[in-house]
């Protein structure tokens, strides 16, 4: 554990895949000091490196959030288990390792919103900057970022079969989903750099750590934003041993602790809604309703298929197998430790009148019923289906006052018809590449569902009772140019004067893809516009103190 300073310019809440391009960005300049407070551990698991090691850090305390949702109603009462990164890197260093940007129009109705600043033309920049991909040569992406993007080394046929079977209905292959258009089927981008994970921890704290202006606080829970005269001016935080320290923030507090922890901090620090505060006798530091609402998360559908062939599922069975596929590993860093979450992706849509596709597929060449329990003992691979841009909306809710008790989440899923659906026109695609060549007779049986599953009714009913979060939270502190909205276009936070939120948050609508690179993004900008402000404010003073010399 690092000793935290006393007193800095910034204080970065939350060391994931925002908070760590925050602490970066902002620390490049030798001027301004960074505390970047981490509630986890540092990062040197090595199973965290490994690709693969998802299977072993997700649902694991000792990197994990390990949150639960409440019951559901819309998924029959049940309760989603919803991992989350407790570590530096944040979910970064323990998610499935895919990079997807999302469609351009998603930041184009975010602008069109009123959220000036944030179209497509406006964050394509900031992507490209970000990232190196590996591939090279591709119009609008980047060669010289800290964060590695890599293609796949691992193939499998039964996940080739399946590509050749959306080709064989029509669905075109894009080589690259996060060029010019998203739509199509291919092989997914994964932040792995020569057979190890990029997180936003390795690719933009460990080259930097030797700043003397910056100070990486782990094991450190923020409990609360001090906030005098309505202004952050630091942040109280708690150790394992249960010491407690103020860090004072000497120009603004940024909180990056996802779209979970940011909300539940803002609460705890009397940031919300009045009545849901009052409840705990929270005292009111700003009156912010929609503090914890709008939230969106991405809800899969996770068909299996057993095969007639080996997958994955048979590779990992044996002691021997796993012996080989370790030293495969070890020696050159290829093979089934270095496979993200899935291998293949496509982007469809369900109704041929939708301007973009509303619908994402990741084909894994293996079957689980969770990552943290072990594959199935038969031969099988996995098509999962979400819808990309739900409707519904759940909440975060304080269940007491003290930080170290989890809030309630609700995500309120399949709240609305096209929600309802769009999972079952999902799953319809799924069963139909299913049944096309050259993947049909690769197929042995329809295991889940079962193949007597077949009107929408029952469709929808075993997507309720079967449908997992993909772990995308966001939305929670949603940003807009209206007064109800939590942040504004430059992320300050209504009526908190020094206090920004940067991560999945603050979108105000669920982007179409995978949230990871996103979250960088958006860290990334936020550091621009304190820089931006930060200068600005520079040259007022200049300009007072010129005029006050000449008066």
């Amino acid at each position: 554990m690092t000793q935290a300073p006393d007193i800095a310019d910034y204080v970065v809440v939350g060391g994931g895949s925002a908070g760590c391009v925050v602490a970066n960005r902002l620390s490049a300049d030798p001027s301004i000091r960074v505390t970047l407070v981490e509630a986890g551990r540092r990062d040197t698991s090595p199973w965290i490196h490994i690709p693969v090691g998802y299977f072993r850090t997700m649902d694991n305390p000792a990197f994990d959030w390990c949150y639960s949702t409440q019951p559901d109603a819309g998924l029959g009462g049940r309760s989603l288990r919803w991992p989350r990164g407790k570590v530096l890197g944040g979910s970064s260093s323990l998610n499935g390792l895919l990079y997807v940007r999302g469609q351009h129009e998603d930041y184009d109705q975010w602008a069109q919103i009123g959220n000036r600043g944030w179209s497509w033309a406006d964050v394509a920049p900031i992507f490209e900057e970000l990232e190196t991909f590996q591939r090279g040569g591709a119009e609008g992406r980047g060669t010289n970022g800290p964060l590695q993007v890599s293609d796949p080394r691992l193939r499998r046929e039964i996940c080739e079969r399946w590509i050749k079977a959306a080709n064989a209905t029509g669905i075109p292959y894009n080589p690259d989903y996060n060029g010019p258009s998203q739509e199509g089927v291919g092989h997914y981008q994964l932040t792995v750099n020569k057979g190890r994970r990029s997180s936003s921890a390795t690719a933009f704290l460990k080259p930097i750590r030797g700043r003397a202006n910056l100070t990486i606080v782990t094991q450190a829970q923020v409990l609360r934003i001090m906030i005098n005269d309505g202004a952050a001016k630091g942040v109280e935080i708690v150790r394992p041993d249960g010491s407690r320290q103020i860090i004072q923030a000497q120009q603004e507090v940024i909180l990056c602790a996802g779209a979970i922890g940011s909300p539940q901090i803002m609460m705890l620090s009397g940031i919300g809604d009045p009545h849901r505060l009052g409840v705990h006798g929270i005292e009111i530091a700003a009156a912010l309703p929609e503090v914890g609402r709008n939230l969106q998360d991405h809800l899969q559908a996770r068909l299996v298929f057993k095969c007639r062939e080996a997958t994955l599922n048979d590779e990992v069975r044996s002691l021997l197998n796993k012996a080989k596929i370790a030293a495969e590993y070890a020696m050159f860093r290829t093979g089934p430790m270095t496979m993200a979450a899935s291998l293949v992706f496509g982007f469809l849509k369900t109704r041929p009148e939708l301007a973009t596709p509303d619908i994402q597929f990741h084909i894994q060449p293996w079957s689980a019923d969770s990552p943290g329990e072990g594959v199935h003992p038969f031969s099988a691979f996995t098509q999962s289906v979400c819808q990309l841009r739900p409707e519904s909306r759940g909440t975060i809710e304080l269940l007491s006052a003290d930080a170290r008790d989890a809030p309630a989440i609700h995500p309120n899923y399949l709240a609305t018809q096209t929600d309802r659906d769009t999972i079952v026109a999902g799953i319809k695609i799924a069963r139909m590449l299913g049944r096309t060549e050259p993947l049909a007779s690769a197929i042995l049986e329809e295991f889940k569902p079962a193949p007597d599953v077949v009107s929408d009714d029952e469709i929808l009913a075993w997507a309720r009772q079967n449908s997992t979060t993909i772990y995308h939270p966001t939305g929670t502190c949603r940003m807009g140019a209206d007064p109800q909205s939590v942040v504004d276009p430059r992320l300050r936070v209504r009526g908190v004067r020094g206090l920004r939120v940067a991560d999945c948050s603050i979108m105000p609508q669920i982007v179409s893809g995978n949230t990871n690179a996103p979250a960088m993004m958006i860290g990334a900008k936020l550091a621009a516009m304190v820089l931006e402000d930060r200068a600005a404010a520079k040259i007022r003073n200049t300009s007072r103190v010129s005029a006050n010399k000449v008066a």
